[in-house]
């Protein structure tokens, strides 16, 4: 496949999770219940070990908790739980599995659970307006950190830092899975404000490079591993549409993107950014998770351009809205050569999915393959990952069960909790294999998911996790019901080679943020559509004037701000340690 550096899923992936496995192991909270260590079993208890015991008691009587941490009295608490609209999917707040979480919270904590479905391609729109009507569930999740840091500033948030801390021998395997790292990950570093937790990202696969792997070949072409290269193969494609394709010629599409462009084309655009970028520039110019204010980003929105006026770009991408599956559809017809996307997508949704519906189309030689071929200025497959951060979980000023919310965390961190989300009942949605590992059984009816392995469900993780790395690694090799595991292992390789891991620049609130983030969104995905679909000759009038909006509007003011918050922390400092 002409792939630098091949290594195998599972020497990456093993390398990966046993990182991620030691950092659970360090300041792991005491037990509830945890003995006295070296104290032979008849020993009659310390006096001071009798004083925290009693005094431990009182806290749990004061806060309506017996000795097993169950309330006397009912307790109820809402949730907030995505909708993604799936076609064939379940209701997201009444299903197999929140019944699963319903009965389990009101027998191991007397706690009764509602679910409020949110529509997950506007979040952002959705949670702003609950928060503004006081309306939003008691545990919230967002990916927007700064729509929590604006209410927050309205006296909107609970502070959570002095629940998490007179709560922790409560919550035993929420600080042993997030650990501290991830949970005072947003702690302002001059006020210890906390307003939300950041869930575990347990891999850090981001997103990749898609292209038909059965019209390389009928074609005669390597898989490209330069932007020529790409771009050649596009032009192939265009030219040889009724070898592709025959009758439905008229119907090709050599690359297809989403009017979410800066997701979309990442992989592209951050090829053009200099390799050599630094962590304070990263981190003043990166609060737009699109990158979009990296150095020399243009670059890459006009190669899309040109693309685009060569007719090798899905003409009509701007037209559909997050969440529609027009362009979906195309793919598992068969009419799509390539595009970038999260980076398993074509292999999702089981018979659902693009990769079954393509091979029953088409034909089974036909498949999506992950290509690695946009090289920075130093010849490095750059990719800007995450932290091991995910979704963040905050509980709104309206939340009155503070304890019950954090107790729902705490069960939705424990393990078993957490693999039974990830892979439901064995012999109907899984299989246990000899070897330990588990394989995903393609699920129908009420216990299909609407999310990859629930992950609308296991707010606190991100990734399937089964407490054993090598378990880990193998049963996410089999997570792909009717999929060569092949097309996972260059797909999990590829995304995260020459990675660039996200540190954690914690300089507290950057004020010129607030209120901001729905809005510069909106403003980038419109201004780059109208730049992409721009003739050659006006593409730099009509980028550079919507860059100039978007800074003049907010976003020069957040880069001004976090150069001075850089500076206050860091001083002279370029990169983090």
């Amino acid at each position: 496949m002409g792939f630098r550096k091949s290594f195998s899923i599972l020497a990456i992936s093993t390398a990966l999770a046993l990182t991620l496995s030691a950092c659970t192991s360090d300041n792991k909270a005491p037990s509830a219940s945890s003995a006295s260590p070296s104290s032979p079993a008849s020993s009659a208890p310390s006096a001071s070990a009798s004083d925290s015991g009693d005094a431990n008691s009182e806290r749990l009587e004061k806060i309506g908790l017996d000795s097993n941490v169950k309330f006397k009295e009912t307790r109820k608490i809402t949730v907030e739980i995505y909708d993604r609209g799936n076609d064939g999917g379940s209701k997201p707040e009444d299903n197999f599995y929140t019944q699963y979480i319903k009965d389990g919270m009101l027998r191991d904590h007397n706690v009764e659970v509602t679910f409020v479905p949110v529509p997950r391609w506007t979040e952002g729109e959705a949670l702003n307006n609950l928060l503004a009507g006081n309306q939003a569930p008691d545990v919230s999740i967002t990916y927007s950190y700064p729509t929590i840091q604006t209410y927050a500033n309205m006296g909107g948030i609970l502070d959570l830092a002095p629940l998490v801390e007179e709560n922790k021998d409560i919550l035993p395997d929420m600080w042993e899975y997030l650990t501290e790292a991830n949970i005072y990950w947003d702690r302002d570093p001059s006020t210890g404000t906390l307003w939300a937790l950041e869930s575990r990202l347990n891999t850090l696969n981001r997103i990749n490079t898609f292209v038909r792997e059965d019209w390389l070949k009928k074609l005669n072409i390597e898989a490209p591993t330069t932007l020529q290269e790409f771009e050649s193969m596009l032009v192939a494609f265009k030219d040889n549409a009724s070898t592709l394709l025959g009758s439905d010629a008229d119907k090709m599409i050599p690359f297809s993107t989403s009017f979410d462009v800066g997701w979309r084309a990442d992989h592209l655009t951050t090829s053009y950014v200099p390799d050599n970028m630094t962590d304070r520039d990263v981190f003043v110019y990166g609060f737009d998770d699109r990158h979009l204010l990296f150095p020399n980003y243009k670059e890459g929105i006009r190669t899309l351009n040109k693309w685009y006026n060569q007719g090798l770009v899905w003409k009509d991408f701007p037209l559909y809205p997050a969440g529609d599956k027009t362009e979906d559809n195309l793919m598992k017809a068969g009419y799509v050569g390539a595009f970038i996307h999260n980076w398993d997508y074509p292999y999702r949704d089981g018979d659902e999915g693009i990769h079954a519906n393509l091979q029953r189309l088409v034909g089974p030689d036909a498949a999506y393959i992950a290509i690695e071929p946009f090289a920075n200025d130093a010849g490095v497959y750059k990719k800007f990952l995450s932290g091991p951060v995910d979704r963040k979980i905050f509980f709104p000023a309206t939340n009155k069960e503070p304890v019950a919310s954090l107790l729902y965390i705490n069960w939705i961190s424990k393990l078993e909790n957490r693999v039974f989300l990830q892979f439901g009942e064995e012999g109907v949605t899984h299989e246990k294999l000899p070897d330990g590992s588990l394989k995903t059984i393609a699920a129908t009816g009420e216990k299909i998911m609407n999310s990859p392995a629930n992950i609308d469900y296991t707010i606190t993780s991100n990734g399937i996790d089964l407490g054993n790395p090598d378990l880990t690694v193998k049963s996410m090799a089999n997570a792909y019901a009717g999929v060569d595991a092949r097309f996972i292992e260059v797909a999990n390789q590829i995304t995260t080679h020459d990675g660039r891991v996200g540190k954690n620049a914690n300089v507290g609130e950057i004020k010129a943020e607030e209120g901001q983030g729905q809005a510069l969104k909106d403003k980038r995905d419109a201004f780059l559509d109208k730049a992409v679909v721009a003739s050659v000759d006006q593409f730099d009038s009509v980028y550079d004037s919507g860059m100039k909006d978007y800074l003049t509007t907010g976003g020069q003011a957040i880069i001004d701000e976090r150069a001075a918050a850089w500076e206050k922390y860091f001083g002279t400092e370029t990169m983090l340690k």
